[in-house]
């Protein structure tokens, strides 16, 4: 293994024994004395390839019960793997559950020793770095009570400060950093960024895109087990945004062409960029996007023809309308008039969205037909919102450079 290569898994996976009942538990317990798998198992992480080398800081990202903690407990060694198997090359830092390895009747500075003594610290290493943990950690006189008293923040102040003071060579934090109170936050990750510019190795959960694009460079999307994406943190988390944004969308009927044709107006054809079919379009943020759409009129009257853009969950982006411009479209045989409309400068913020077609009747009244396709806007950005808008910060000073990656 090479001396860069921190963590590397090759096909890991983990099953659980079906347990639903006393007798299957008992069941299972006999299977695994003798040396056999349970009969009936639920697989909660297949197939799993990971490789983090050293000086890199990869988001673990999922919806609950994707199976990250589980891939968490599987490469700090907490669990063993059903299938494949994974290689730490490094010292460990982890902060997986509230509590864990703490003992609740002793006191916070007890198990700042118990702690280091795990870590290979020395009688005199702990003493050099106790007054550190204990302000770093700032729970004042609870450092000598009982960790039971402790709140679930005092918890993870304790923890964090233990594992800033140790600075080891692989960091996992599992979501324990939503606990704390926002100033710890920030201590920690002010933390976090001095511990990877100095070269440490990151491997963070968190449910915040926020937290994991600015703390990450890399991350992987798990999956009901499996992973879904990997790659850079901007086009895996937008992938997974856009995912959600599409689960929490309303259900859209069918569209029954058959029907449509008998309409006064209906959608013939629309294309995106010069690409027609619904395959979604990639556009970069600040391109440009041309919708082309060509509307059949049962009578020969000219329509009008309004384009809209949505989020992928339906929330109205912008929507324009070919009257509002004073514009009508062009005849294009036979009944058929074609529209194109140029979107240039997309504002739109990285992110999946439909653009929608509707032709309308002449007065722009009444909407007869709707026809959608799918756009998935790219960019390296972490505003928050639908749209960018132009900004210039005053009284200000730019930030110090970052080392070079």
């Amino acid at each position: 293994m090479s001396a860069d290569l921190l963590v590397e898994a090759r096909g890991l996976g983990k099953d659980y024994p079906h347990v639903f009942r006393r007798a299957d538990r008992f069941r299972a317990l006999l299977r695994l004395l003798a040396g056999r798998t349970p009969a009936a198992v639920t697989p909660v992480l297949r197939d799993v390839n990971l490789r983090v080398v050293r000086g890199q800081s990869l988001g673990l990202i999922g919806e609950n019960g994707a199976g990250k903690s589980t891939l968490l407990k599987l490469l700090t060694g907490v669990l063993t793997p059903s299938h494949g198997d994974v290689t730490v090359n490094g010292r460990v830092g982890a902060l997986l559950e509230l509590g864990a390895g703490f003992h609740p009747e002793y006191s916070g500075r007890d198990n700042i020793a118990m702690s280091a003594a795990l870590q290979g610290f020395d009688r005199e290493e702990l003493a050099a770095k106790l007054p550190e943990i204990v302000a770093f950690a700032d729970i004042g006189r609870y450092i000598d009570e009982p960790v039971k008293h402790y709140s679930s923040g005092m918890v993870v102040r304790l923890g964090f400060a233990i594992i800033a003071a140790t600075r080891p060579d692989l960091l996992i934090t599992d979501e324990v950093l939503a606990v704390g109170d926002e100033s710890f936050q920030k201590k920690c990750i002010r933390w976090i960024e001095d511990y990877l510019d100095g070269g440490g190795t990151l491997i963070l959960v968190s449910h915040s895109m926020y937290h994991i694009q600015k703390l990450c460079r890399q991350a992987l999307w798990l999956h009901q087990g499996q992973v879904r994406a990997s790659g850079e943190v901007f086009d895996v988390t937008q992938a997974y945004l856009a995912h959600h944004e599409r689960k929490t969308a309303e259900t859209v009927p069918e569209r029954d062409v058959e029907a449509v044709r008998r309409l006064e107006f209906h959608v013939r054809q629309v294309r995106m960029n010069g690409h027609e079919g619904e395959q979604p379009q990639v556009v970069e943020q600040g391109g440009s996007l041309c919708v082309e759409a060509t509307i059949a009129s049962r009578d020969g009257r000219v329509p009008v023809v309004h384009v809209g853009i949505v989020r992928a969950d339906g929330t109205p982006v912008y929507g324009i309308s070919s009257d509002m411009d004073g514009v009508q479209p062009a005849p294009a045989g036979e009944g058929d008039y074609r529209i194109r409309l140029h979107l240039t400068d997309l504002a739109l913020l990285p992110g999946s969205y439909s653009v929608r077609v509707h032709p309308m009747d002449t007065e722009g009244m009444r909407l007869f037909d709707t026809v959608e396709r799918a756009v998935t806007i790219k960019g390296r950005s972490r505003e928050a919102g639908l749209v960018r808008l132009a900004h210039v910060w005053e009284h200000a000073a730019p930030l110090p450079a970052t080392p070079a990656e």
